[in-house]
C-alpha cells in the first residue's frame, strides 16, 4: 500500500508540474555555449528534495495566476542549490503555487549552471539567464495578464545571490542578446540568500562553482553583492535564520545595511532558527514567511488589482 501511494503522489505530482507551461529562454543558440554532450539529470535525494543539474537549456514554468484573483503583479523565482545543482521543487514549484494564492503570476527559473564544459564564461552564464528570463516575462507581459511595471525576483540561497546581482547589475545586461528591454527587477525578496563572496561571509561552494577556486579580487568584489547596492536597487525583502550554519546569516544583514546607506526601501525578517534550506516551511516556528511576504507585497501596492 506505502509503494502504491507513493506512486500515486509521483504521477500527481508530474500531473501537476505538466500543466504548466514550460518557455525556452532562448529560441536559437544559446549564448554563452559550447559544444558539448552533456545531459540535463534530475534527481530526488534522501529527503526527497528534487535536483536538476547540468542544465544546457534553461527555460521558465509559468504559473499564470487565476483570473478571478489576478493583480498583474509577477514574480521570477529563482531556486537556489550552490551554484552546483537547482531545488526546482521546494524553492520553485511549491513557493509558485503560493505566489498564484496572492494573485501574483509566478515564473519559475531553470538557469545553466556554472560548467567550464559548456559555457564559455560560466561567471556570467546565470545572470544572462535570469536576465533573459525578466525580458521575456516584460515581452509577453500582456499574455499573462502581467504589468510589466510589476515583475519581481525571489531567490532562495544561491539564487537568493542570483536574484541580488540581477538586482543590482541591471545597468549592465551581460551576453551577446542584451537588448533594450529593461531587466531590472521592480523588487525583490531574498531567502537566506547567499550575498558576499568575500572571505569571510562567502558559500565556499558558491563562490567556486560560479568563479573558480582562485578568483580574481575584483570577481569577488563585483559579485558580492552588497557592495553593489546603489539607489537605484529594487525594494527588498530579507528572510534569514540566526542558526544558519550554511550561509552565514550576516549576509543578510550587510545587504540590509547596505540598501539603508543607500536610501533603498527595505524590511528583514530573522528568525533564531530553522537552519537552511527548508523552502516555505520553517518548523521551528509558527509564523508563515511568505505572510510576511504578501503583508510587504501589498502594502507597496503590488497586489492592487
Amino acid at each position: 500500500m506505502k509503494n502504491i501511494l507513493i506512486l500515486v503522489s509521483l504521477f500527481v505530482t508530474t500531473a501537476a508540474f505538466s500543466q504548466n507551461k514550460v518557455i525556452p529562454l532562448y529560441s536559437s543558440k544559446v549564448p554563452n555555449s559550447k559544444p558539448n554532450s552533456v545531459q540535463e539529470k534530475t534527481e530526488t535525494d534522501a529527503k526527497g528534495i528534487v535536483r536538476i543539474s547540468q542544465v544546457t537549456a534553461p527555460a521558465i514554468t509559468v504559473y499564470p495566476a487565476a483570473n478571478e484573483k489576478a493583480t498583474g503583479a509577477a514574480v521570477l523565482i529563482i531556486p537556489g542549490g550552490g551554484y552546483g545543482i537547482i531545488a526546482i521543487d521546494h524553492e520553485g514549484y511549491q513557493v509558485a503555487k503560493r505566489f498564484n494564492e496572492m494573485g501574483v503570476t509566478a515564473f519559475v527559473l531553470k538557469y545553466r549552471l556554472p560548467n567550464d564544459q559548456t559555457q564559455v564564461d560560466k561567471s556570467i552564464a546565470p545572470l544572462q539567464d535570469a536576465q533573459q528570463a525578466l525580458r521575456l516575462i516584460r515581452k509577453q507581459a500582456k499574455e499573462y495578464g502581467v504589468n510589466p511595471a510589476r515583475v519581481g525576483v525571489i531567490g532562495f540561497s544561491a539564487g537568493g545571490h542570483l536574484a541580488s546581482t540581477a538586482g543590482t547589475h541591471f545597468a549592465k545586461p551581460v551576453g551577446e542578446r542584451a537588448d533594450g528591454t529593461d531587466v531590472r527587477p521592480d523588487f525583490m525578496v531574498l531567502v537566506y540568500p547567499v550575498i558576499s563572496f568575500s572571505d569571510s561571509l562567502m558559500h565556499g561552494g558558491s563562490r567556486k562553482n560560479l568563479l573558480g577556486p582562485n578568483p580574481d579580487v575584483k570577481q569577488v568584489a563585483l559579485y558580492s553583492n552588497e557592495l553593489q547596492v546603489t539607489a537605484q536597487t529594487p525594494p527588498t525583502l530579507l528572510v534569514h535564520n540566526g542558526d544558519d550554519q550554511a550561509v552565514k546569516v550576516q549576509n543578510s544583514i550587510a545587504f540590509y545595511l547596505a540598501c539603508l546607506r543607500n536610501g533603498v526601501p527595505a524590511e528583514m525578517h530573522i528568525y533564531p532558527k530553522g537552519g537552511h534550506g527548508y523552502g516555505m516551511n520553517n518548523s521551528t516556528t509558527q509564523d508563515k514567511w511568505m505572510d510576511r511576504v504578501q503583508n510587504w507585497m501589498a502594502t507597496n501596492g503590488w497586489l492592487k488589482q
